[in-house]
């Protein structure tokens, strides 16, 4: 069989084409192919919500992959461990209310069942911006490729309508800054602004990250670790039930605000 160089870049670049224009009008983008934000994905397209994430790396995962130190082993406790095992994760009883589970199994299932669920994920790409319209109301994201913004090129962006945005950039909390910094938008926390990570206290980080879950700002919804980075709360280390958590909440958060726009 004879295989035509062209006819394989027309494949992919057509095929690509067709899919980034699907999302430019879609219902929720994802800032970060995290945990967190593979989660939410899951569980919103599991619900029907035509959604998308953006991630600025070239693989999925965030720090997930990493493990602690490199160690690519990870903890969950026993409340996200059912959410481990609906994506058909192994994991071991190192403890009670102690599962380790490997770091690369476990960041590759949540991304193929997220895909496999209806979710997509564009990797290498950077969001620059958000879009504000009505009552200062975030409605979508403006992207370049991450290749652009990293060479400081002059490379104008394109934009993507979004009813919701999630914010699940990790520590960085990028699309949080962007509406501080340079909207000057004051967010849903006790100083209007992003109140940046304690130092590490897994045991408060991960109680605490279910109500940092929540909507911010007219929009934009924060999670996994950026939830707790924004709302000033300590980071958690390698243990990633709180992210799974979140995700999953963070999912609830927007369909809820789906649901209310719906309203007349």
């Amino acid at each position: 069989m004879q295989l035509d160089d062209v006819t394989i870049s027309r494949a992919i670049t057509e095929t690509f084409a067709a899919e980034f224009q699907r999302a430019m009008d879609i219902e929720v983008a994802i800032g970060g192919a995290g945990p967190a934000g593979m989660t939410a994905a899951y569980y919103l397209a599991k619900e029907g919500v035509r959604t998308v994430i953006f991630e600025k790396s070239l693989r999925p995962g965030g720090g997930m992959p990493g493990g602690g130190m490199m160690f690519n082993t990870i903890v969950v406790q026993e409340e996200a461990k059912e959410i481990l095992d609906e994506f058909g994760v192994r994991t071991i009883e190192y403890d009670k209310n102690y599962y380790v589970a490997d770091s690369l199994e476990t960041s590759s299932a949540i991304c193929l069942k997220a895909i496999q669920a209806g979710a997509k994920i564009f990797n290498l790409m950077s969001i620059e911006d958000v879009m504000i319209r009505e009552n200062n109301r975030i409605t979508g994201l403006v992207l370049n490729w991450s290749s652009v913004t990293m060479a400081g090129l002059h490379v104008d962006p394109l934009s993507i309508r979004s009813k919701v945005v999630i914010d699940a950039t990790g520590h960085a909390s990028e699309i949080c800054h962007i509406v501080v910094n340079k909207l000057g938008g004051k967010l849903k926390t006790e100083s209007g602004g992003i109140m940046g990570e304690k130092s590490m206290w897994a045991e408060v980080a991960e109680s605490m990250i279910m109500d940092n879950t929540r909507e911010v700002y007219p929009g934009l919804i924060v999670a996994g670790m950026a939830a707790n980075a924004v709302c000033g709360a300590p980071r958690m280390g390698p243990i990633f039930g709180g992210m799974l958590l979140s995700g999953r909440r963070s999912a609830e958060v927007a369909v809820e605000i789906l649901q209310q726009l719906k309203v007349p």
